[in-house]
């Protein structure tokens, strides 16, 4: 088994992320429209469940909690498979299907109903052989709290010390939001049909889904189009990022303004000024207080002072920059928001990010000031939540709820492509598509991640990268350069700076250990 630090996300191409919602519509079309028979759906989904079981949990029985729907039929699928392998299988029924169902094929599986398990002893005792249970409870199309029929099976499988399969997603998390309104169940490793669900990598669904697996089950061609969201992959990102001609030189590659830093604040330039430089930008310019001069020519020798104060030279500093970055350690002084409005006139249409206390300054100046600015030009935004409070005027329960549906909101009405931080972190195009990191971990939680992440972001800008593209190549590969460096909870902006290289010279669509051809995404929760 390859070691979990040297396995990179794994994923073909571009991933989609369908809603239960989503999923159904695409299902239908795939049934009533191009004629793809329902039964070979389900065929298919049952076979390949069994066999990422069967590579998961090589040995003992396996034991599926079979609901009404076709989540049920799935399971019993995979029962006959792995009962057809000569492994030891059996059902419980939490629903009204017969037990000869005719999804079993004749075979022989031992099955019998919840009715017979009256409490939490009895399930206990249901269980106890078990090595890997297998969740067929509810499906995706499931919302609220699951019945209390349905909700003594899920305790039951979370008070089991037996591995968990769940299929398509845990049941008892919403499909298209990953919020759990009861009882879910806590999944080891969670196998999506053709796509993951976008709720098994949203908070805190994640959590429950643990390590997401997605299957080719003989859906035709056209879902990541159809549908609203999409994983950053590794081999997307590959693919989409800015290259360098072989023949070229430093203005030819990007060139960025990096307006960051009050008295005092010199590090936050820094930060973002080294990013930048790690992201590839050819030619990189640090606008700040002249007191920061120093620290900054000294940590960042590359890097070309502008002092703020020389209005001439800003000006001309703007002119010659291919995009801009503003925000990191400006402060929120009347100086602060002065000197903002005048580098954002300066600079229409020229593609920026504005993090940090541009955001601020920014919701200081009016629920329109925003949408003036992304008017005049391509513009990331990049709020953590208490930001987004700010900007959006919504609490920070109604986020939370929602986190896709908020920012997909946000960026359609402002126009700028939000990149709003988080766990997971998200990218919302003014168009309506939603952008979903896989690589972000809570390691990145500490002081200073986002500057590193503007100058990234903005980096991309510089190279001729899409708003929206370039906000989740900096999630991408900020995240990536965090794994490499493994340094846990103690690490620093720095130690992802240093390994931003390493990640850019990664290629492909990563590692799995599963080494099964329909395999199209594998990844396990980040701590």
């Amino acid at each position: 088994m390859i070691h979990p630090l040297a396995v990179r996300p794994f994923a073909r191409a571009r991933v989609g992320l369908p809603t239960g919602i989503e999923s159904a519509a695409f299902d239908r079309e795939a049934i009533d429209e191009l004629g793809v028979p329902e039964t070979s759906l389900m065929e298919s989904a049952g076979r390949a469940a069994a066999q990422v079981l069967h590579r998961l949990v090589p040995d003992g029985a396996a034991v599926a909690i079979v609901g009404a729907g076709n989540n049920g039929g799935d399971a019993l699928v995979l029962l006959r498979a792995m009962a057809a392998w000569d492994r030891p299988v059996r059902a419980i029924l939490v629903s009204d299907r017969p037990e000869a169902d005719p999804l079993l094929h004749g075979w022989t599986v031992p099955t019998r109903s919840d009715a017979e398990l009256r409490d939490a002893e009895a399930w206990a005792g249901a269980l106890a052989d078990a090595a890997v249970i297998v969740d067929g409870i509810l499906g995706t199309g499931i919302q609220g709290a699951p019945r209390e029929r349905q909700a003594r099976a899920i305790r039951a499988i979370n008070d089991s010390p037996a591995r968990v399969m769940a299929l398509d997603v845990p049941s008892g998390v919403d499909s298209a939001t990953g919020q759990t309104a009861g009882e879910a169940v806590r999944a080891d490793f969670t196998v999506g049909f053709g796509w993951p669900k976008l709720g098994t990598l949203l908070s805190p669904g994640r959590e429950f889904s643990r390590r997401v697996i997605a299957v080719e089950i003989g859906f035709p061609p056209g879902g990541e189009e159809a549908f609203g969201q999409s994983a950053i992959t590794a081999s997307w990102a590959d693919t989409i990022r800015p290259r360098r001609d072989a023949d070229t030189h430093k203005n030819a590659v990007g060139t960025l303004l990096v307006l960051a830093g009050r008295e005092g604040m010199g590090g936050a330039a820094i930060l973002a000024a080294r990013g930048a430089l790690r992201a590839g930008v050819g030619l990189l310019r640090v606008a700040s207080v002249p007191g920061n001069r120093e620290v900054v020519q000294t940590a960042v020798p590359e890097a070309i002072f502008i002092d703020v104060e020389d209005e001439a030279a800003l000006r001309e500093a703007l002119e010659r920059s291919d995009a801009l970055a503003v925000g990191p350690g400006m402060g929120l002084g009347e100086g602060a928001q002065a000197l903002l409005q005048r580098v954002l006139s300066g600079s229409a249409r020229k593609s920026t990010v504005a993090d940090a206390d541009a955001l601020t300054l920014l919701s200081q100046s009016g629920t329109d000031a925003l949408d003036s600015v992304a008017s005049s030009r391509p513009l990331v935004v990049t709020p953590h939540v208490g930001e987004m409070v700010r900007l959006s005027g919504l609490e920070t329960e109604s986020i939370a709820a929602d986190r896709v549906a908020v920012a997909r909101a946000f960026a359609a009405r402002s126009g700028a492509s939000l990149l709003l931080k988080g766990f997971p972190s998200l990218v919302a195009e003014p168009t309506g598509h939603v952008w979903v990191d896989t690589v972000g971990t809570s390691d990145l939680a500490s002081a200073g991640m986002g500057d590193v992440l503007t100058g990234v972001v903005g980096a991309f800008l510089a190279q001729g990268a899409e708003p929206s593209v370039a906000a989740a190549l900096g999630l991408q590969y900020s995240g990536r350069a965090a794994v490499l460096a493994d340094r846990g909870a103690g690490m620093t902006p720095e130690d992802v700076v240093e390994r931003l290289p390493d990640a850019l010279r990664e290629c492909g669509p990563g590692e799995t250990d599963l080494d099964l051809p329909f395999v199209v995404f594998d990844r396990d929760a980040p701590r």
